[in-house]
């Protein structure tokens, strides 16, 4: 038999070092006392645990922290050199790279440029962006985002055409990047680790139930049913972007990959003619919201016509999320994307009101509150989650 029997030295010696390393990550430098307390372990025991974490590369000295006259505790804290990782967001213009140490403090970052149709092999230029970040020491785990979902059942990508993912049609993708990029690697929806940064560290914090929407140039969005994310069978749930909506194209008409559903009614560039109908003017669609929006604040006709059409806009996007709430029924609803963050709370608040007025359920509506790119932010939470339950949990071994 291997590993740990339940109740033996070996598995408390792991069950004690796991809560640790746990209370130094959140909490971060504790002095021995400290980490007693939380731990509930009494002074020797603590000491032993430390001495074991130290040994193993996983916990450094922090200095001593000045206490009563005459005493002084040392003060602790995670090795970060212990282990690094690595995030990659890439889209068809670029390939952009980070890398955290184990705390998950951003050490690396790069961005490789990727215009027209790539150069190069895939695997070359995950390379390329990942050795651009000089990152201090070798990864043990990548996750990579991507605008498409891998189908479980083939490791092939899907819910995208061809163009938009070159060279992602690889047979065996994710062993194909592992091998080729020489560490484990996962591949994530990019939506789906958007709502993985909002769980950690933004406006879902603390819900187990929430659907994130992604409204931008396309429409996306990304459902966590009790803390877990809900990815389907062939990994398309969320991808509403072509759900069939009231007024807008179908599959039928368009085709199966063009711009049809729910996104050929609301996203970016169907926001920009919708706006500029109603006197709105902007270079795209993130200034067009941004712009009925101060026009909004103000008085007159042009005022009127602004509110109209952002109130047109909101009832867009409810129309979708109605369709979501009733088969959900989330706690929360999460927006995101160019088209609703240039909109700020007046758009969030009507976009809500005109959800409430569709359904039975009333699930509350906010912005995202993730600050810089939220699929790097949601690649490095995978990715440490992932690395951080592996050195954890062999930390207490053999002790």
């Amino acid at each position: 038999m291997s590993g740990p029997v339940p109740g033996t030295p070996s598995l408390l010696r792991a069950i004690n070092d796991r809560a640790a390393l746990r209370a130094l990550i959140e909490r971060g430098p504790l002095t021995r006392p400290e980490i007693g307390a939380l731990t509930g372990l009494s002074k020797p025991t603590a000491s032993q645990l430390l001495l074991r974490l130290q040994r193993a590369g996983l916990v450094v000295l922090d200095g001593v922290r000045e206490g009563l006259p005459g005493r002084t505790a040392e003060v602790y804290r995670i090795n970060p050199a212990a282990a690094y990782v690595g995030a990659l967001d890439v889209t068809p213009g670029r390939i952009e790279a980070t890398v955290a140490d184990l705390t998950g403090t951003v050490v690396g970052e790069h961005v490789l440029p990727t215009p027209g149709r790539p150069r190069g092999d895939l695997v070359e230029r995950l390379q390329a962006a990942l050795r651009g970040t000089d990152a201090p020491g070798p990864l043990s785990r990548v996750v990579i985002g991507v605008q498409a979902a891998v189908d479980p059942s083939t490791g092939r990508l899907g819910y995208a055409a061809a163009e938009d993912v070159p060279g992602w049609q690889l047979p065996g993708l994710v062993p194909a990047l592992s091998a080729g990029l020489g560490v484990p690697v996962a591949v994530e929806n990019d939506v789906n680790l958007v709502a993985a940064a909002e769980r950690a560290h933004g406006a879902a914090r603390g819900h187990r139930d929430f659907v994130l929407l992604w409204a931008d140039s396309g429409i996306g969005c990304a459902v966590v049913l009790d803390g877990r994310m809900h990815r389907g069978a062939t990994g398309g749930a969320g991808e509403v972007g072509y759900m069939p909506i009231p007024g807008a194209p179908t599959a039928r008409e368009s085709g199966r990959y063009a711009n049809h559903g729910f996104q050929a009614l609301s996203g970016g560039p169907a926001v920009l003619k919708l706006l500029r109908s109603y006197g709105v003017r902007g270079g795209d669609f993130r200034q067009a919201v941004a712009s009925a929006v101060r026009a909004a604040a103000g008085t007159g006709q042009k005022a009127e016509d602004a509110r109209a059409g952002l109130r047109d806009v909101a009832a867009r996007l409810a129309v979708g999320l109605a369709a979501i709430t009733s088969v959900v029924d989330p706690e929360l609803i999460v927006l995101t994307g160019g088209v609703v963050l240039p909109g700020g709370e007046p758009l969030r608040e009507l976009v809500e009101q005109e959800l409430h007025a569709l359904t039975i359920p009333r699930p509350k509506v906010r912005l995202s509150s993730v600050e810089g790119n939220p699929v790097l932010a949601g690649a490095l939470e995978l990715a440490l989650a992932a690395v951080r339950d592996e050195v954890f949990g062999v930390a207490g071994i053999g002790g």
